[in-house]
């Protein structure tokens, strides 16, 4: 059997734990660990877990809500029972279907012309996807569910079948789950052909192909990139190949930094204080190894939730027996004469000795093979519109090429129609659904994406959760629980209005949060709710200035006629 729990919903009540401890796991007041893939000596433990989770967040054996919702409304409610109800109508697509136009079909195309020329493509059309990851897995899962009985090719530039990337940097990591036991449900009753190992290598628009590494060429009537990211690899490739200096990304990845770890290394070294690295300090911490954690910003979690509560995920680092060193950067890496990581030389002088580091500079979008495709495409991501058409150069959307996941770049109507790109486990299925669901719709039944954005970090027991997008704030406001004890919720706002919430262990309070974002609340929130401060007032969030990270031109636009002008991407290898 196979486990996914829907963290981005739940709030920690800890029923599973009880019910099912062998699979499920309490860190802290609210942070659930678990076992993707137990054994089916405790599927009954499971499922009477699944049925009396309050959120119901636990899924057995599907990949995502609405899956398992639409097969409980055709199997019965003791299903429903075990594997979870529709998500959310703030939280899924089905809150997007909502807000489309309303169809007088029943999801199925008008019997015109257009219709039926649909209803074709659903039963004999060409799909492929490119990622064989949660965000292509979902999409698949959900083109079958709807409906479509064409031909379905999955490609993937790894071994392996779709697996859940979260519990590398935590259940692996820590060595409770073996990595080869995160691969996600459901991928041997698709019907489709797996091309795993084969990197895609270029896209013919026009011509309707993939190029693949082998040589070969897939041919397409529709498909959806989903490639995601990769780690960002150290900048010294000389000494990124030292033996002891690793990137958390694959699985490949945790399995070998699973392993170093367990040999208990005299210090690790982790280069970057994002969500990765601070994981990563907190799984070394777990096992009682000596960690030294390096971020050239003011705080860990700078980048994502702002200087003020970066502040208090410092705090939480050092309390926990984290060397945090701030404002400084690794400059050298050094090996010994055998070729083995020995020391760390950083920006102030100093040094650091450690066996093993942790590279965690953030991720790069496999966007590559898409250069002079003739997309949107850079190392930003593919742009797209809020249906996940992919757009080309001039900005003209397609109708046959669509985009989901982590590389997936949109307008998000809460944020100004701000183009966003989030590698977030929510996203990735919400997005995916929307994507595969417009591949086979009429053009008046397609639904947009409109999820307000939801994460997770689980970090030294305690669960980080955000609901909107922190950095688009330039004040942040404490408005319940308490700081000095850990847990709190942190409210952001932007020029008045409301823009996310971050709780350290207040999972609970969340959704109305995300409820108040989709309403256009004004900031700072009068809540006149439960455990607020009484002496708190917004100051200001403390927002790295991201735009400093594009200083070189992307685009540039020639001829002078409005039938003439075109823009031409600037790649800058």
């Amino acid at each position: 059997m196979r486990v996914v729990v829907n963290l981005t919903r739940c709030q920690g009540y800890a029923q599973c734990a009880f019910l099912a401890p062998e699979v499920f796991r309490m860190r802290g007041a609210e942070a659930l660990m678990y076992d993707p893939e137990p054994s089916d000596v405790q599927r009954e433990r499971v499922l009477r877990a699944a049925a009396a989770c309050p959120v119901q967040a636990i899924l057995v054996d599907h990949v995502d809500d609405r899956e398992a919702a639409m097969e409980s409304a055709t199997t019965g409610p003791a299903v429903s029972a075990t594997t979870g109800p529709a998500a959310s109508a703030r939280t899924g697509p089905a809150a997007s279907a909502r807000t489309a136009a309303p169809s007088r079909t029943g999801g199925h195309p008008s019997p015109d012309g257009h219709g039926a020329a649909l209803e074709a493509f659903r039963r004999s059309g060409r799909i492929v996807i490119v990622g064989a990851s949660l965000a292509g897995l979902t999409a698949a899962a959900t083109l079958r569910r709807e409906g479509f009985k064409g031909s379905l090719t999955m490609i993937g530039d790894e071994p392996y079948r779709p697996y859940d990337r979260p519990p590398l940097s935590k259940q692996v990591l820590d060595g409770w789950v073996p990595p080869d036991h995160t691969t996600l449900p459901r991928v041997d009753e698709l019907g489709a052909r797996w091309l795993l190992g084969v990197p895609a290598t270029g896209l013919d628009p026009a011509g309707r192909q993939v190029r693949l590494g082998d040589g070969g060429v897939i041919n397409y009537d529709r498909v959806l990139i989903a490639t995601g990211t990769r780690a960002r690899p150290w900048f010294n490739a000389d000494e990124a190949a030292l033996d002891g200096v690793f990137v958390l990304r694959t699985r490949d990845d945790a399995a070998g930094l699973q392993q170093r770890l367990a040999a208990r290394p005299g210090r690790v070294l982790v280069i970057g204080g994002g969500f990765t690295g601070s994981e990563v300090a907190s799984a070394c911490r777990d096992r009682d190894l000596a960690v030294t954690l390096v971020e050239r910003g003011p705080t860990p979690l700078v980048g994502a939730l702002g200087g003020v509560i970066g502040a208090v995920a410092a705090d939480l680092q050092r309390e926990h027996g984290v060397d945090l060193r701030c404002g400084v950067t690794v400059t050298r890496l050094e090996g010994d004469t055998a070729g083995r990581l020995r020391r760390a030389h950083l920006s102030d002088g100093s040094t650091i000795d450690a066996e093993v580091a942790v590279v965690a500079l953030g991720a790069v979008r496999n966007t590559e093979w898409l250069y002079d495709c003739g997309l949107a495409v850079g190392e930003w991501g593919v742009g797209c519109d809020a249906g996940c058409r992919a757009f080309d150069i001039n900005g003209v959307v397609t109708d046959d090429v669509f985009v989901a996941g982590d590389v997936a770049r949109f307008p998000h109507p809460l944020y100004d129609y701000q183009f966003l790109a989030l590698e977030h486990w929510g996203n990735a299925v919400a997005q995916a659904q929307v994507a595969a669901h417009n591949m086979i719709s009429a053009p008046a039944e397609r639904w947009p994406h409109l999820a307000v954005p939801v994460f997770w970090s689980v970090q030294f027991g305690t669960n980080i959760k955000s609901v909107g997008v922190p950095t688009l704030a330039d004040q942040v406001v404490i408005t319940q629980g308490s700081v000095a004890q850990r847990r709190f919720v942190a409210a952001y706002g932007y020029r008045g209005r409301l823009t996310a919430a971050v709780g350290f262990d207040q999972g609970k309070w969340l959704e109305s949060y995300q409820a108040l974002i989709e309403a256009g609340a004004p900031f700072p929130p009068d809540l006149r709710g439960v455990d607020e401060p009484t002496d708190e007032r917004p100051v200001a969030a403390q927002i790295p200035d991201h735009r400093i990270r594009n200083r070189h031109a992307t685009v540039s636009v020639t001829g002078h006629d409005p039938s003439e002008r075109r823009a031409e991407l600037i790649y800058h290898r």
